[in-house]
């Protein structure tokens, strides 16, 4: 089969639940107990729960034994997107052999938490919850490019919201896998339109070289709520650094199944 294999796991804020935070690290424990919002707080442990039993089960280890780390790139704070660790003895700061080609992005938004998975290139997820209305006007102004708003303003009001969450997810996708996330602009980033298949169109200037982008893929979470996912790949033979439709094997799972299942 042809396309970049990718796994993805779908769960619900309402899958929080006390049994759950001994998976949490330290420091994960203390971003969980300082965050406020009961909401927040829920997704928050959601989401790393998921990615331990996720990634606990393809690495052969135990949930609390994955070895997670989050560092911001530019104040070294534990906020960083989360990445499998290198080991302490590690050649050159290498994450082990069995680990190096593994990656992993978190989503979260309203009820929704998702988690993928996928080896040999850097994974980045988004979902947007569509229930409500948003003010489109004001996100479309910091995240839609000159030429996206024309063609967002072109449709009648009734068709701009959903228009705009499927174009913020593909480009939310591309900006995780790329890992700077909302460092860069997204209107700097422009996407293909909302009925056409996922690609990049024109990439901010201020990236010296074009990056590896080379699958890109849409999906709908409850029959609802878009998501998107994009795969950055290096190396020769690894397509155009355009973002392609068409290059992802996507597996979907029942996340929340899997949070059921642990029952420490």
């Amino acid at each position: 089969m042809a396309g970049h294999p990718v796994q993805v796991w779908w769960a619900r804020l309402e899958d929080a639940r006390a049994g759950l935070r001994g998976l949490l690290d330290p420091v994960e424990r203390v971003r969980y107990e300082a965050t406020v919002d009961p909401a927040g707080r829920g997704r928050f442990l959601v989401g790393c729960a998921l990615s331990r039993l996720v990634l606990g089960e393809l690495l052969g280890l135990a949930p609390a034994d994955v070895p997670l780390r989050r560092v911001c790139p530019r104040c070294g704070g534990p906020h960083g997107k989360v990445r499998l660790a290198p080991p302490p003895d590690g050649p050159g700061g290498a994450p082990p052999a069995s680990d190096s080609s593994v990656t992993f992005s978190v989503t979260h938004s309203g009820a929704l938490v998702g988690v993928a998975v996928c080896r040999g290139g850097e994974v980045g997820l988004d979902v947007e919850e569509s229930h409500g209305v948003m003010d489109v006007d004001s996100a479309a102004r910091v995240a839609l490019s000159d030429a996206e708003l024309a063609a967002l303003y072109a449709r009648p009001a009734a068709e701009r919201q959903p228009a705009f969450l499927r174009t913020w997810t593909r480009k939310e996708a591309v900006l995780k896998a790329l890992g700077v996330g909302l460092g860069v602009p997204p209107r700097e980033l422009e996407v293909s339109g909302p009925e056409q298949p996922p690609s990049v169109l024109a990439w901010p200037a201020r990236f010296a070289t074009r990056p590896p982008v080379t699958s890109m893929a849409d999906m709908v979470v409850d029959g609802v709520h878009p998501a998107a996912l994009a795969v950055a790949v290096t190396g020769a033979g690894h397509g155009t650094g355009r973002g392609e439709a068409g290059g992802v094997r996507l597996t979907s799972h029942d996340g929340s199944q899997a949070l059921a299942g642990y029952d420490r």
